[in-house]
């Protein structure tokens, strides 16, 4: 039994999961992950939260029939973009053990229900460096996940540009 359970543990790979969108901030914290987290025992899972359509058109009223298409169309297009651009930057670092997941609805549940299923080490995420009335309007993916995530959270700042 020992033998079957050194074996089971030595094919085992920490899951590293990593939220991806459209912004820089996210891109920038995938390649930081990319370069300073050894692909060597790990598993990398990137995860794209997808708005909704109704979220991400405000209002139900008159007028959506045509208006919703257009909108999940075009969420559709970004959905794609994105993860083919996170795939382009795992190839250029030659990883390719990587699974990838879209995944509907908030990205704040989304990331910790990921964490979750892929029962993952660690997660990082990009933060988008908003200040204190921005992040108390809009919300801190990062900082919900650090205060939700079962696991280990990684919060990669992109260093700011100097003139």
């Amino acid at each position: 039994m020992a033998g079957t359970r050194s074996n089971s543990m030595a094919n085992d790979k920490q899951v590293v999961l990593v939220g991806v969108d459209d912004s820089d901030f996210s891109m920038y914290a995938l390649e930081w992950t990319l370069d300073h987290l050894s692909s060597t025992h790990k598993k990398l899972v990137l995860v794209y939260a997808r708005p909704s359509v109704a979220a991400s058109v405000g209002f139900i009223g008159p007028g959506a029939a045509e208006v919703l298409p257009v909108v999940d169309a075009d969420l559709k297009r970004t959905a794609t973009k994105v993860i083919e651009h996170a795939k382009e930057l795992c190839n250029h670092k030659s990883v390719n053990d990587v699974t990838v997941e879209v995944v509907e609805g908030d990205a704040r549940n989304v990331l910790c229900e990921a964490v979750e299923k892929h029962h993952a080490s660690i997660l990082v995420v990009g933060s988008h460096g908003y200040g204190a009335i921005k992040r108390a309007v809009l919300g801190s993916v990062s900082d919900y996940c650090a205060h939700h995530a079962h696991c280990t959270v990684m919060i990669v700042k992109k260093p700011k540009l100097k003139h």
